[in-house]
């Protein structure tokens, strides 16, 4: 592995820092405001309209993509290529990931239907995500059963004719709020006898189906998050059997391919996230001053400056291990990296933010600075594609495999 980045990733990380430079940082305020002053927490504002037609503008769309494809603006990076740009991404997280064209969960969507769906599926709404035009859901968790264990899925699909039936709830269904929300991908079983992991299928079902009723929009540590997270009621929501996507039994071997890029993506976010709260516990301790002195000079802060920085650097360097893992032999083969970096960036950004926030005093649990929000989406992500648990049993059963057969070899 070579640390220094390719030119083609140095080329596009001085246009990201540009455009966030230029037209992403200057917009958050102006996100805000028209938030607040639309009234409505899961309004589409028009900012970020503007900010994606300068994105595409400046070739900036769809860098996630892995796939060549000069008609959407793809230019096929590599996932090592891709992680610096997704990081600096990650320092406004509410606008710059979707600016272009780059925010969870339509990135996964969109590398889903890409491999597993029909030319019906890929022109009715893989076309549109790609150009932005619309936006789409993954409903997988449910409120019911431990859905770090996707083999508890109840969600029942079940065959009748030409289509299936589907019944069940699902909840924190990301992006399904959103304005623009045209489509869900959702998991169940169709099957409830077959082997464990072959019961589980996933299908395209249009959001706006008779029979799907949004209960509500879930808060995350009490923020409603503009694209939403829902509570979902399906009952007996009818799809043509063209609706299932690879085939029968496969929604689990989906879920796989769909969460390790997802994973490592917010990965570098989280990286992101951590810098731009060093950045700011830099400022805040430059500016203010408590019995005489600079907040800067005292031993405690410049420890936590100090650990930030090593925190943050050792944790990139794993993140960019793990995606030249993934480039080179393949998500499977990087399945403990990503399992790593999944625990691994969360933890380290939301020490570094928790420090940033106390820096601020007050003002930082308060919405005058991103911090709260960091915090708050940082400690969530400790549970959502996976929870930490799920990852360490991953790492273990992978450590003691390897000391039994350490030990069979010497014997």
């Amino acid at each position: 592995m070579h640390f220094e980045l390719s030119d083609t990733a140095k080329e596009y990380q001085e246009k990201v820092l540009a455009f966030m430079d230029e037209h992403v940082y200057p917009a958050e305020e102006v996100y805000h405001r028209q938030m607040a002053e639309s009234g409505n927490p899961n309004f589409h504002p028009p900012v970020l309209e503007e900010l994606k037609a300068e994105a595409k503008k400046r070739g900036l769309w769809n860098l996630f993509h892995p796939h060549k494809d000069e008609a959407w603006g793809s230019p096929g990076l590599s996932n090592l290529d891709y992680a610096p740009l997704a990081e600096i991404m990650g320092r406004s997280p509410h606008l710059a990931p979707e600016a272009m064209n780059c925010n969870a969960p339509d990135t996964g969507n969109m590398e889903v239907l890409q491999l597993f769906g029909t030319e019906e599926h890929q022109e009715k709404y893989l076309k549109p995500l790609l150009a932005g035009e619309i936006a789409s859901a993954f409903c997988m968790t449910e409120p019911a059963v431990a859905s770090s264990d996707a083999t508890n899925v109840e969600l029942s699909m079940t065959a009748d004719g030409d289509e299936y039936v589907l019944n069940g709830r699902k909840w924190f269904a990301s992006n399904a709020l959103h304005a623009n929300c045209k489509v869900l991908i959702v998991m169940g079983k169709t099957n409830f006898e077959a082997e464990t992991h072959r019961q589980q299928s996933m299908m395209v079902v249009p959001i706006d189906a008779p029979g799907i009723t949004i209960v509500r929009g879930l808060p995350v540590f009490g923020y409603l998050d503009r694209e939403g997270h829902a509570e979902i009621l399906f009952e007996d929501v009818r799809v043509p059997k063209t609706a299932l996507l690879a085939g029968e039994g496969d929604g689990f071997m989906i879920s796989q391919a769909r969460l390790g890029p997802g994973r490592i993506h917010h990965a570098m976010r989280s990286i992101g996230m951590a810098e731009r709260a060093l950045d700011l516990m830099i400022a805040r301790a430059q500016s203010r001053t408590t019995f005489g002195q600079p907040v800067s000079t005292r031993s405690n802060i410049q420890d936590w400056i100090a650990e930030a920085r090593i925190e943050i650097e050792a944790t990139r360097l794993l993140v960019f291990k793990t995606a030249w893992l993934m480039d080179t032999v393949g998500n499977q083969k990087a399945r403990i990296e990503i399992a790593a970096i999944k625990i691994k960036a969360p933890e380290m950004a939301l020490k570094i933010i928790d420090r940033a926030i106390q820096v601020h005093g007050g003002g930082g649990v308060t919405d005058d600075f991103p911090l709260a929000s960091f915090y708050a989406h940082q400690r969530t992500l400790r549970i959502a594609d996976g929870p930490d648990e799920v990852h360490k049993r991953t790492l273990a059963r992978v450590e003691l495999r390897r000391m039994e057969s350490e030990t069979a070899a010497r014997a």
